[in-house]
């Protein structure tokens, strides 16, 4: 749809750059996260209300030492994304989920929400401000990162008064380029239900480092998280929600209160869904997967998410059992879904949902 960001009654203030870092920028080679816009913006809560927004150069925070996300926690994040259309038209993708999410995760962490509308005029501004950073090529996006932490200062445990609300730009390539090698959990796990787990808090990341490198010591990429009690029903992978093509049927877990309920996961389940292909949303247990590997009917395993959209899985190795997947060229579901949401992104092909909102 169509869509202009109008003023609100934040009315936010801008200082431009006096010149752009653009041209120092090699955007042939753009590792993840590591490249940054000219601006930010930056909005804080006090007293009750959000207030003093501002867009302004790109640069460091001044926070107190005793700030509340220092020493208790309270930090959460969305990871979104801008791009170009065919016809040069900048466009983000789903913003009233990212919204929703957000404010869900804030609830949680017992943090002060923000209003839709002030989120949407920043994203839609900054953007608009920083549309020449959206890379073009294959795989490439602007990545967009806001996040509220709690910036009381003052050592206690309770929820902050006062926070701050941060959005800024980051101009990516492609986030896993090769299909990954995974290992399922043994000893850790990521969520329970009860927990932080579908919440985009930045502890769940932090809690995920040492298994992780774990992995990667033992020559595995990822780790495939599985539930805290038997360490028998599969969660999520890495950072991402998982899919398996078993036979002709599409199969996820469930949102159970300790998994993301990733927004690319539900773009998929919608696209699978007008395409008449079955999809089920339920426990799958790791020894499902076992058996439909042994008799020939798994045949893909992906990951989704916002940065890289499908994950391919190579292997996947549960204790003693190594099971190899079909070569990438021949997945049909993974490979359908990715050029389908990137198409709709991009513009190649109508969006039938509404998806995408043109700036």
């Amino acid at each position: 749809m169509e869509k202009l960001y109008v003023k609100t009654k934040y009315d936010i203030k801008v200082t431009k750059v006096s010149e752009s870092r653009i041209n120092q920028v090699n955007f042939d080679d753009l590792p993840f996260g590591r490249t940054f816009t000219d601006h930010m913006f930056i909005v804080d809560f006090k007293d009750g209300k959000w207030q003093n927004a501002q867009i302004k150069p790109f640069g460091n925070l001044t926070l107190h030492p005793a700030s509340n996300v220092l020493h208790y926690g309270q930090a959460i994040f969305e990871g979104m994304k801008a791009f170009k259309q065919v016809d040069g038209t900048p466009i983000l993708f789903r913003v009233d989920e990212h919204i929703n999410r957000l404010n869900a995760s804030a609830r949680r962490l017992c943090m002060a929400e923000v209003p839709a509308e002030l989120f949407r005029e920043a994203i839609e501004r900054l953007v608009d401000m920083d549309r020449e950073w959206i890379p073009t090529f294959e795989g490439s996006s602007l990545y967009i990162r806001p996040y509220i932490i709690g910036v009381d200062g003052y050592l206690g445990v309770k929820a902050s008064e006062t926070f701050q609300f941060i959005i800024f730009l980051c101009p990516v390539g492609p986030y896993y380029p090769k299909p990954v090698s995974l290992v399922t959990a043994q000893k850790y796990v990521r969520a329970v239900v009860g927990g932080v787990g579908e919440a985009k808090a930045a502890g769940n990341y932090a809690a995920s480092l040492l298994p992780m490198r774990l992995a990667n010591e033992a020559g595995y990429d990822q780790v495939m998280w599985m539930d805290a009690h038997e360490f028998k029903y599969i969660q999520e992978v890495g950072t991402m929600n998982l899919f398996f093509v078993i036979g002709d049927k599409v199969v996820t877990p469930n949102t159970d209160g300790a998994i993301l309920k990733g927004i690319t996961r539900k773009s998929f389940i919608d696209i699978l869904k007008n395409k008449g292909i079955e999809v089920e949303e339920r426990k799958i247990s790791i020894d499902e997967v076992i058996e439909a590997h042994n008799n020939g009917e798994l045949k893909e395993i992906f990951g989704s998410g916002t940065a890289a959209v499908v994950s391919h899985v190579a292997d996947l190795t549960h204790k003693d059992v190594k099971m190899v997947l079909p070569p990438v060229e021949d997945r049909k579901i993974g490979n359908m879904l990715k050029k389908e949401i990137n198409d709709i992104r991009t513009g190649v092909i109508a969006d039938p949902f509404g998806w995408v909102e043109k700036l």
